[in-house]
C-alpha cells in the first residue's frame, strides 16, 4: 500500500506537469431501483485483458471510481463470476471498485463472490445497502462507515466478511459497521488481517449463527496479533458473542467505541450532502 501511494503521488505531480486536465468531481448516478437498474461484468483477476496480461484483482472491477466526491443511489453493482471452490486460485472478481476520497453509497446493492467490495482509498459512506460475498468480500484501506447495510455471506464452507489492508499506525483508515446485519451461509470470520495493522469494529450490530466463535483470522501471521485493532461494541444475535473470540479482539467500552460510531469516524460532517 505504500508503494501504490508513492505511485499515486508520483502520477499526480506527472498529470501537473504534462498539463493532464483532472478528474471530474462531484459525479453522481441514481437508478430507478436496485433491482431494476444493475450494471454487471463478470471478470475475473485471472481475465486476460486487452495487453495479453491477467487484468488482476484492481483490475477485475465491474464498476470503478477514481473521482471524488461520488454518489451513487439505488443501483446494483455485481460481478457476475461464480462463487469459487476453496483454494481456487485467480478468482477474485470485483464488483465495485472506489479508489477516491469523499464517496458516498445509498440504498445500492454490491454483488459478487470473492472480493466483491474494493474499498481501496478513501473516505467513503455506505447506507442501507447490501453487500452480498464469500472470501473478504469488503477489502481495501479505505476509511469507511457502514451504516444500516446487511452484508449477507454466500460462502459454501469458510468465508470472511473483511479483509482491511491498514499498513501502519500513521494511516487513518479502518472499517466501522453500524447498525448493520451480518447473515447468510457458510463459516464467516468478522474479519482477516490482510494487513498487519487492520482495523475493523462493528457496533449495534446483529450477527447469526454463522459467525465463528474465534471471530477473526490474523492472515497466518502470529505478529499481526499484536498490532490489528478488532472490536465489537454492544452487538446482537447468535453469532455475537464475546466469549469464544481471540484474545487479541476487543470487547468495547463506551469511550473506545465513541469514535466509530457517527459520521465524525468519516470527518463525514465536512463532506457528505445526501
Amino acid at each position: 500500500m505504500m508503494i501504490y501511494n508513492i505511485l499515486i503521488n508520483f502520477l499526480l505531480v506527472y498529470r501537473e506537469k504534462v498539463n493532464i486536465p483532472p478528474l471530474k468531481s462531484f459525479i453522481t448516478i441514481e437508478g430507478a431501483g436496485a433491482e431494476k437498474t444493475i450494471v454487471q461484468w463478470g471478470d475475473t483477476a485471472q481475465t486476460i485483458g486487452a495487453r495479453g496480461q491477467p487484468l488482476g484483482t484492481y483490475g477485475s472491477a465491474t464498476f470503478a471510481v477514481n473521482s471524488p466526491y461520488f454518489i451513487a443511489k439505488n443501483i446494483t453493482f455485481q460481478n457476475t463470476t461464480p462463487v469459487p471452490k476453496p483454494g481456487a486460485v485467480g478468482k477474485q472478481a470485483v464488483a465495485f471498485r472506489i479508489s477516491a476520497d469523499t464517496a458516498a453509497f445509498v440504498g445500492c446493492r454490491f454483488l459478487g463472490a470473492q472480493d466483491t467490495l474494493y474499498d481501496q482509498l478513501g473516505r467513503h459512506y455506505y447506507k442501507e445497502c447490501y453487500i452480498e460475498g464469500s472470501v473478504d468480500f469488503i477489502f481495501g484501506n479505505g476509511l469507511s462507515l457502514f451504516e444500516g447495510c446487511q452484508v449477507h455471506a454466500i460462502a459454501p464452507v469458510t468465508g470472511a466478511v473483511t479483509a482491511q489492508g491498514r499498513s501502519s499506525l500513521l494511516e487513518d483508515t479502518g472499517f466501522s459497521f453500524l447498525r448493520c446485519k451480518v447473515t447468510g451461509s457458510g463459516a464467516l470470520y468478522l474479519g482477516r488481517a490482510w494487513g498487519p495493522f487492520s482495523r475493523v469494529v462493528f457496533a449495534y450490530t446483529y450477527m447469526d449463527n454463522i459467525i465463528i466463535p474465534k471471530g477473526w483470522y490474523n492472515w497466518g501471521d502470529p505478529n499481526r496479533e499484536m498490532t490489528v485493532y478488532y472490536g465489537q461494541y454492544k452487538c446482537s444475535g447468535p453469532g455475537a458473542t464475546f466469549a469464544g473470540r481471540v484474545s487479541w479482539s476487543r470487547e468495547l467500552t463506551d469511550e473506545e467505541a465513541k469514535p466509530f460510531l457517527s459520521l465524525s469516524f468519516i470527518d463525514g460532517s465536512e463532506w457528505i450532502k445526501l
